[in-house]
């Protein structure tokens, strides 16, 4: 007697898992019944990379550990190099160099002036100039895509980690410098470059709470030039060689007083405005200038980093 056949299994039936029997896999619940879409069941894009990973991740990179070690240990170096300079040089004068020992307000004012057309520059491109390109030139990127992590969300992630470190970088030398100056010349009031006027320190300490914010919003444009760059390339020094290339270019034409008016749409032009907030009537008007100018630029320039990186092709 021949075997009797299997009746098939009706579509609306409910089977053990929650799932429905089908046709095609009459034994089993449908794969696709706990996910939206094809997806797998349990995956939120959500909760792809996230943030805490990619901030321990690029904690842990040498090149985060140097370059903090580096604006920390500034502010000591300069203390060095002011103790044994010559005794009394600059006496008189109201250079804000020579003023740098007058206090502790005095000497970050000096230690935030000096380095921010450079070495805060190279730390804000190496932190977002470095963040995409090399996870390419590792040939990680395609393979943090493949996780699957949404495009947007992996850029929007590190854009976020390297903003904040950034930040970090250019809060902490001021902060350090301002700790340094203390202990070496003292808390004083602080005397403003060019006028000589003492003004008391209780009133400057929040107007220097302003100037770092300042200092902040000027290198905007910098990370923003560095991140387009970024995704753009395999090459970490190239992104970071590109925005740093742009800030001395800009800072040239700056000195071209042939084009007036037009160098104020600089993206350095008013980075050096922050010095009139110290003044004894303060003047924001260029800082807020400054601000329109490098938010604007850098709101540009990361719309077309999101456009750009959507479009890439990352397994060529």
């Amino acid at each position: 007697m021949s075997p009797a056949k299997r009746p098939a299994p009706d579509p609306t039936e409910h089977v053990p898992g929650g799932g429905r029997a089908t046709p095609d896999a009459p034994d089993g619940p449908d794969r696709r019944a706990d996910g939206a879409g094809g997806r797998a069941p349990g995956y939120a894009p959500g909760r792809t990379l996230p943030l805490r990973v990619e901030f321990v991740r690029q904690l842990r990179r040498r090149r985060t550990m140097a370059m903090f070690g580096v604006l920390l240990a500034l502010p000591w170096v300069l203390v060095v190099a002011f103790q044994f300079g010559p005794a009394g040089r600059g006496q008189g004068s109201l250079r804000l160099s020579d003023l740098a020992t007058a206090g502790g307000l005095n000497f970050a004012a000096f230690a935030l002036s000096v380095s921010a057309n450079f070495l805060l520059v190279v730390a804000v491109a190496l932190f977002c100039g470095d963040t995409v390109a090399s996870e390419a030139s590792w040939s990680s990127l395609r393979y943090l895509l493949a996780a699957p992590v949404p495009r947007d969300r992996l850029l929007r992630q590190k854009l976020v980690v390297a903003l904040a470190y950034s930040a970090a970088a250019v809060t902490v030398l001021p902060l350090m410098a301002l700790l340094a100056g203390t202990l070496a010349f003292g808390w004083n009031d602080i005397t403003v470059p060019g006028t000589g006027e003492v003004i008391p320190a209780a009133d400057v300490l929040p107007k220097f709470a302003v100037v770092i914010g300042y200092a902040l919003v000027s290198q905007l444009v910098v990370a923003a030039v560095a991140f387009l760059l970024s995704v753009g390339t395999d090459s970490p020094l190239g992104a970071v060689g590109g925005a740093v290339g742009l800030v001395i270019v800009s800072s040239i034409l700056q000195a071209v007083e042939a084009l007036g008016s037009l160098r104020e749409f600089l993206p350095t032009f008013w980075n050096s405005a922050w010095l009139d907030a110290l003044a004894p009537e303060p003047d924001y008007s260029g800082m807020v200038k400054g601000v329109a100018v490098s938010v604007t630029y850098s709101a540009v320039l990361i719309a077309l980093a999101f456009r750009r990186f959507r479009r890439r092709d990352v397994v060529s």
